[in-house]
């Protein structure tokens, strides 16, 4: 019988690759945690808390577009409007933009010795800032500012110094603290305590419509109309109110007063909180962090499923998040042609055409989705709760799930003895692996031998079921004990399985791979001190997703090469393979790039070579790009390396082990001047130099 060998083409992209050749966002997820509007002219405003910046609408929220220029910090929380001028408040001061969001200007020069800033407020000639820790500051230009204070009671001042929120109603300036509300009448240079009748004393926002001040806290609605020397409890039916507005008509009977909860939507009162009703129809997301009036038009802030808006009063809202940030993405799943984007806040999303566009599906909960499985036609995502669904993930439903911890991992496996059937494991975040017989209905735990912790990872070898925590653990078919399987010293954050291989990705050591089913492991040669979050495999090529963005090897092989070209979002959270592309996803949505950018294999029937050789280049002389063959009679360790005529090192094109076979690789010098080149091929013990020439 004649023995014939797999040949593999391998086409590498270099240092230098083509301006396409590199990662782009797709289309969505959309949406984003919206933390504070502002209305400026026709201009709304949305800045976001996922670190995404600001972003701009002129058409009444139907599109948006990024207005950040010069924002060097973009986790904003506050906005105020003086004029033309707009102030946005973020985790690093207070910035200026004259130019209705275009550009921007940092403000913070002298005084502000807290730039955590919460909240600010314009106050007659006084820009007022509200900060985390340090109180209150003033400043009349925007250049130097004069703290109003970490506050001692005794002389009338504030107390505490978390401010929470602020609002200006005439000549009085209201500060919600940590310590409760706070009264100023001369631009924060003096504060009186109004908190009796509060039931908590620590509000999270505030609206002023007329003479009435109203105030939101974890208790619902207080409302007071003698500038906070008392308050009464408005009857809200829901607590945890984080955001308030007043309709534009203010003031008087019948005055539109709308409340935001934290996971229960809208609610509205006509009658200054006497009495209310929700209004939250259409509100995909219910945990609404900001509330704001642009005209007639009502729109909410949610907490990662971006925003909505309201043309009638809360009795109905439709999504206007067209051109918003992306949302956080924290897991990936492939099932067929489908890809679905598990979000942080906003629920699952799927998209049936590579990510050119998305749908949000059924799972709106609020909480990470970590995990995706599936089995046949059932599809599970692992939240707070477990979904199924069994449409192809156009719809779920939550299964009970028996514990109050987070899912943080999934894994199907054939039930033996039970046709049809199938075991659903489950890891959480502390009370280690669940097993359900029956798709999520009822639930065994399976602890006996676990280290129970934070079980991130799951995955199945043959008959031989993975877990990662502290350690790798492993159960056997028809084990009910967890032995020890290696790496006990390192925390776990991931599986990848390539035939019999096992690639486990750690926390801070790189990744290790097992042939042995967990008896032993060895370095894959990624740099230790890495955050690796996630691992997928395509063919003979491994990826590994970082916090520092996209890196590949081979299965087998010990070099690592960046390839995130073009990932301007570098925090991959997870990884997928779909069809011929690689995806990742990120804390600003998810990311497509095709694999043949990264490599392309394309396997012929050659025979096998019986001696190591190195060709000549073609075309040579070449422009920009040439073709270099080589082949190996036997694996060896490859390098394959082009220098210029002074012997400097220009590119590395292979180095990394190989099998027996001919290789093709793509050298692009678009990068070089004009001139005589020489690469070099090193396998083993061969070694063969030759020239080849550039001409521009």
């Amino acid at each position: 019988m004649r023995t014939r060998s797999i040949c593999l083409t391998i086409l590498l992209a270099l240092l230098c690759p083509d301006a396409s050749a590199q990662w782009v966002q797709t289309n969505g997820p959309y949406g984003g945690g919206i933390s504070c509007f502002a209305v400026s002219g026709t201009n709304l405003f949305a800045g976001t808390h996922d670190n995404n910046g600001v972003f701009r609408s002129t058409d009444s929220g139907t599109s948006w577009t990024s207005v950040d220029t010069g924002l060097t910090n973009k986790y904003v929380s506050s906005f105020a409007v003086s004029g033309t001028n707009l102030f946005a408040g973020t985790d690093g001061g207070v910035f200026l933009s004259t130019d209705s969001g275009t550009s921007w200007t940092a403000i913070n020069n002298t005084g502000l010795t807290n730039k955590y800033v919460t909240s600010i407020a314009v106050s007659g000639t006084n820009i007022v800032v509200g900060t985390y820790g340090g109180g209150v500051f003033r400043s009349t230009e925007g250049t130097s500012w004069t703290s109003g204070g970490v506050f001692l009671s005794t002389d009338g001042r504030l107390t505490y110094t978390v401010v929470t929120c602020l609002a200006v109603s005439g000549t009085n300036l209201f500060a919600g603290t940590d310590g409760g509300i706070f009264l100023s009448t001369d631009n924060g240079r003096s504060w009186a305590a109004k908190n009796t009748g509060l039931m908590y004393t620590y509000p999270t926002c505030l609206a002023v419509s007329g003479t009435n001040l109203f105030e939101g806290d974890y208790g619902g609605v207080f409302l007071s109309t003698d500038s906070g020397t008392s308050w009464t409890q408005a009857g809200l039916p829901y607590g945890s109110v984080i955001s308030l507005a007043v309709s534009p008509a203010g003031g008087g009977s019948g005055t539109n007063l709308f409340a935001g909860t934290y996971g229960g939507g809208v609610f509205l009162s006509t009658d200054n909180g006497t009495s209310w009703t929700l209004a939250s129809t259409g509100l995909t997301n219910t945990w609404v962090i900001t509330l704001v009036f642009s005209g007639t038009n009502l729109f909410a802030g949610t907490n990662g499923a971006g925003v909505f808006r309201s043309t009638d009063s809360g009795t109905s809202w439709t999504a206007a998040s067209t051109g918003l940030t992306h949302i956080e993405v924290s897991s990936l799943g492939v099932s067929g042609t489908n890809l679905f984007a598990g979000t942080n806040n906003g629920g699952v999303f799927l998209s049936t055409d590579s990510g050119t566009s998305w749908t949000r599906t059924g799972v709106t909960n609020g909480y990470p989705v970590n995990a995706f499985a599936g089995s046949g036609t059932d599809l599970f995502a692992g939240a707070r709760d477990l979904f199924r669904s069994t449409d192809s993930g156009t719809s779920w439903i939550a299964t009970g799930f028996p514990t109050a911890n987070q899912i943080l991992s999934l894994a199907v496996s054939p039930a033996l003895g039970r046709e049809g059937a199938t075991n659903l494991f489950a890891g959480t975040f502390n009370s280690g692996v669940l097993l359900s017989t029956d798709n999520g209905t009822n639930w065994a735990v399976v602890n006996t031998g676990l280290k129970i912790s934070a079980v991130n990872a799951l995955a199945l070898s043959g008959t031989n079921l993975f877990a990662g925590t502290t350690g790798v653990s492993r159960l056997s078919n028809n084990d009910t004990t967890w032995t020890q399987a290696g790496l006990a010293n390192n925390f776990i954050r991931c599986f990848v399985l390539s035939g019999t291989n096992l690639f486990a990705g750690t926390d801070d050591a790189g990744v290790f791979l097992s042939t042995d089913n967990g008896t032993s492991w060895t370095s894959t040669g990624f740099p230790t001190n890495s955050f690796i979050s996630s691992l997928a495999v395509s063919g003979t090529d491994l990826f590994a997703g970082t916090y520092s963005g996209v890196f590949r090897s081979t299965v087998g092989g010990t070099i690592w090469t960046a390839v995130s070209t073009g990932l301007t979002d570098t925090s991959v959270s997870s990884l997928a393979v779909s069809g011929t592309d690689l995806f990742a996803g990120t804390n600003g949505g998810v990311w497509r790039r095709p694999m043949s950018e990264m490599v392309s294999v394309k396997l012929t029937s050659n025979p096998l070579p019986t001696k190591f050789n190195l060709d000549q280049n073609y075309p040579n002389p070449f422009n920009p790009s040439t073709t270099i063959k080589f082949e190996l009679p036997r694996a060896s360790q490859v390098s394959l390396t082009v220098y210029d005529v002074l012997g400097r090192q220009v590119s590395v094109l292979v180095n990394e082990k190989r099998d027996a076979g001919s290789y093709e690789v793509k050298f692009n010098g678009s990068n070089l001047a004009s001139g005589v080149y020489f690469y070099r091929l090193q396998a083993g013990s061969y070694v063969d130099t030759k020239k080849l020439l550039l001409l521009r």
